[in-house]
Order: C-alpha cells, then sequence, then structure tokens
C-alpha cells in the first residue's frame, strides 16, 4: 500500500458471510459486481469457481479486518492519494485480459496471463498482518501462492541477486498518474532470498475473491514482514538483476524510504514514531511487533545486518 497522512475510519463492520461459509475464488473482474459491502453479502452462484482455497499454516489467527474497510481504506496512489479515493476510481482499471513478464537473469524468460497465473500453482488462503508506515494496520486473509512458484518458472541465472517489480502504467487505466507525486511506474524490490521466502505471496485474491481493483488486481506481492508500500500492486512484470534496484519511494525520498523497510519499532520515520499502530476498526493503539510479527520465520535473513542502518 502506498503511503500517505489519512485519518481511519470508525467502521467495525463483521466480516460478510463468504468468508464463514465456504470459499470460492472467482475468476474474471466481472465478479466484482456480485459483491457488496454490506454484512452478509454473498458472492454470485453463476460466477466461475475455481474451487476451495487451501489452508495454510502461516497464517495468523487474529481477527481479521472488515472486507468493507479492507476495500476502501487503502493506498493506492495511481488512482488517488486519499484513502477513499482508490475505491471511487479504480474501476477504470481493466484486469482483463493481463499479462505478467519475467525477464533479466533469467535462463527461461516467460510471460504468463492471468488463466496460467491462476493455474501454476494450488491457491491457499493466507491471513496476513499488513503493517503501513505510517502507523495503521489490517488482518486480511489473502489468497495466492509463494511467488517462488512464479520465480522458478523462469530460471534465474547465478548472477540474479533482487527482484523488481514494475507496475501498470496507463493515465487512461489509472487517473492518478497524471499526477507528479511519485515517477510513474511504481517501481518497488526485493532481495532474491526475500522473493524467494515461503511467506512471500504471489497474490491473486482476499476473502476468497478476485483481488479488487483498488487492492491492486489483478495480480500483487505481499511480503508481511515489510511495510505495505513494498507490496507492488497491479504487476506487469517482475526483473531479477544483478544490482539492488531503485523503489519509487527511496527513490523520491532515500531519508524516509529505505529499501528494505522491513517492520521495526526500534527505528523511528523522520516525522512519527513506529513503535506502535492503529488496528483498522480499533480504538487503541497496540505495540508494534519487530518484522511484523514474523521475525521467528524471517529474522536470519538479516544476521549480521544493522537494520538502522539498512531500513
Amino acid at each position: 500500500m502506498r503511503v500517505k497522512f489519512a485519518s481511519e475510519p470508525a467502521s467495525a463492520i463483521t466480516p460478510p458471510e463468504i468468508y464463514a461459509a465456504r470459499r470460492q475464488f472467482l475468476q474474471g473482474s466481472a465478479a466484482l459486481a456480485a459483491i457488496s459491502l454490506l454484512p452478509g453479502s454473498a458472492l454470485s452462484a453463476t460466477a466461475p469457481s475455481l474451487g476451495p482455497l487451501r489452508k495454510s499454516a502461516l497464517s495468523t489467527n487474529e481477527k481479521l479486518t472488515p472486507f468493507s474497510d479492507v476495500s476502501s481504506y487503502n493506498n493506492f496512489y495511481e488512482f488517488g492519494t486519499d484513502k477513499d479515493e482508490p475505491a471511487k476510481h479504480a474501476q477504470s482499471l481493466k484486469p482483463r485480459p493481463w499479462t505478467v513478464r519475467i525477464e533479466g537473469e533469467v535462463q527461461k524468460p516467460r510471460t504468463f496471463d492471468l488463466d496460467a497465473l491462476l493455474k501454476l500453482a494450488p491457491l491457499e488462503e493466507r491471513v496476513y498482518r499488513l503493517r503501513c508506515v505510517e502507523g495503521w494496520s489490517m488482518v486480511i486473509p489473502w489468497v495466492g501462492y509463494p511467488l517462488s512458484e512464479l520465480i522458478r518458472q523462469a530460471e534465474p541465472t547465478g548472477s540474479a541477486k533482487y527482484v523488481e517489480f514494475i507496475t501498470l502504467n496507463d493515465a487512461k487505466q489509472m487517473p492518478g498518474l497524471n499526477s507528479r507525486v511519485l515517477d510513474w511506474p511504481y517501481r518497488e524490490g526485493l532481495r532474491l532470498d526475500e522473493a524467494m521466502h515461503p511467506l512471500t505471496l504471489l497474490t491473486l485474491g482476499l476473502y476468497g475473491q478476485v483481488l479488487p481493483n483498488q487492492n491492486g488486481a489483478p495480480v500483487r506481492v505481499v511480503a508481511p514482514w515489510k511495510y505495505g508500500f513494498k507490496s507492488a500492486k497491479s504487476i506487469v512484470a517482475i526483473r531479477l538483476l544483478r544490482e539492488q534496484p531503485v523503489s519509487s519511494w527511496t527513490r523520491a525520498n532515500p531519508s524516509e524510504y529505505g529499501f528494505f523497510s522491513n517492520v521495526n519499532p526500534a527505528v523511528d520515520h523522520p516525522r512519527w514514531s513506529q513503535a506502535k499502530e492503529r488496528r483498522i476498526g480499533e480504538f487503541l493503539k497496540r505495540e508494534t511487533l519487530p518484522f511484523n510479527g514474523y521475525a521467528d520465520q524471517v529474522a536470519s535473513l538479516y544476521a549480521g545486518m544493522d537494520l538502522r542502518k539498512h531500513f
């Protein structure tokens, strides 16, 4: 998610019944028209289905953030800088047809259309915390599979050390691209070992449905131990590189947005503390956990590194 100051909504609506029922992952953006943001809404019985989702042992068991908030309180600057603007303006995005290229330091450059991505590996539900650098957080049941499954298809060379994500750059579909808030297209990156970590999710849905446009349709990445802006949305290209890429927010303000951007409550943002966070739907703040609560799984990736310097 992209960063900007904003106040959180007061909404604390119970998650829709679609999550309590046996969830089906819907194919195609037309399914979005069948979904209401009101509690008790159901998915269209006529929507094409990809079958039940596997549950992941990597999920947290924390209370879910309501679907109504997840789908209406977003950072996605390509559709506006206020939290409510992506939900208002993102319907101009056309998530089909869609392709994702894998190129760079690979032996087999590949291009996958959305249907191929959906079939590449078994889809599973992963309930992850999402912590934004601004100090708010959510708990979201994402749908996808490890990003490593996709990267391996292109057979990275021994020279590949980093992975760069490049997002859609089409002002006709994304009105926010007419602003100068960032250099477009939006770019993010991970170290190769981070991208290949089992927690890093190639994400194709949430709450059992295809990704709403405002949440990064039709394909995004989620690295749950990093601040939300690291999770690139509407990805069209994945490049494996020898050298560390320059991410969009790092380019815009390197003193505030480092390449790693691991959730670290001991390192303040220059303009605010990172020690606490406000979970959307809750009034009181809670302590922020190192690596967003995923230290047991990922801290070893950074052994010997000064995480104050490599922030």
